[in-house]
């Protein structure tokens, strides 16, 4: 059997989309498109809707109008239980971990195991303890969520992403509050898992530094609409001023570090 992985396909399809939330435009007629067995990062500052993307893609949301594919399905035409089923080949890693508090991290793993195979307790004990020395946390099986530090709650959250085996999984700001030895082992991780289990891997964050350093492509978010993509590379020379602003950490530049106001002088001395 062929196990290899065609990387000239596309895996998520995102044509025209607009979405709203209330009288707030979150996207404004996007186009974009993750290609397949590789590294995708949707980058942007806070409350650009990268978060949004992902309920999108993953059928949380409905767009207001365009169309989202996922492996060439459309997301928003599939009956609930095809929906269900096509969720189960997408991982998701929370930005918080989301480990359920009441049961240790070997069940936290099991859990969906469980909930969605046939197998013998006996199968799921060595898929989980596989799962768990892939991000190095065979050893704290039996840890409760409260007795593991932010790092290690993180990537035992991606060994549950990974316990069925998707095809793609999504990572929610993965880098925010974590120390650098733990986000130097998240980052490590994200690219050997992808090459290793031939994954698809879609990150949304505004770590700017860390998210390149994996990243086969890069799109840029602001103000509903995409306005930088490429790779690393050519992101890093774009001559976009706002693009330039966003990659450096720059205080000012095309977004103002004053906040839009009349004239200094004028409002202090006005009586």
């Amino acid at each position: 059997m062929d196990n290899s992985v065609n990387l000239n396909s596309d895996i998520v399809s995102i044509q025209n989309v607009s979405f709203s939330h209330g009288s707030r435009k979150i996207f404004d007629d996007i186009s974009l498109t993750i290609q397949r067995g590789k590294i995708t990062a949707v980058m942007g500052p806070s409350g650009t809707g990268k978060t949004t993307l992902l309920k999108l893609i993953g059928g949380q949301l409905t767009p207001d109008k365009g169309s989202i594919e996922v492996d060439k399905e459309n997301v928003h035409q599939l009956k609930r239980a095809d929906l269900y089923t096509l969720r189960k080949r997408m991982g998701m890693l929370f930005q918080s971990g989301a480990l359920l508090t009441d049961i240790n991290v070997y069940d936290n793993i099991a859990l969906p195991l469980r909930e969605h195979t046939r197998l013998s307790e006996s199968m799921i004990r060595t898929l989980v303890l596989m799962k768990l020395h892939a991000v190095g946390l065979r050893g704290a099986r039996d840890l409760m969520p409260n007795e593991l530090s932010g790092g290690m709650a993180r990537r035992v959250a991606l060994a549950r992403a990974i316990a069925l085996d998707p095809m793609m999984i999504m990572y929610d700001e993965p880098f925010t509050g974590q120390d650098p030895i733990s986000l130097g082992t998240l980052v490590k991780l994200i690219k050997e898992l992808n090459n290793a289990l031939k994954l698809t891997s879609i990150i949304v964050s505004h770590d700017v530094k860390e998210t390149a350093s994996i990243a086969d492509y890069i799109y840029v978010l602001s103000g509903g609409k995409i306005i930088g993509q490429g790779t690393p590379e050519q992101i890093k020379n774009s001559d976009s001023e706002w693009v330039q602003q966003f990659m450096k950490g720059d205080a000012d530049g095309p977004v103002h570090f004053h906040y839009p106001a009349i004239d200094y002088q004028n409002d202090l001395f006005e009586t």
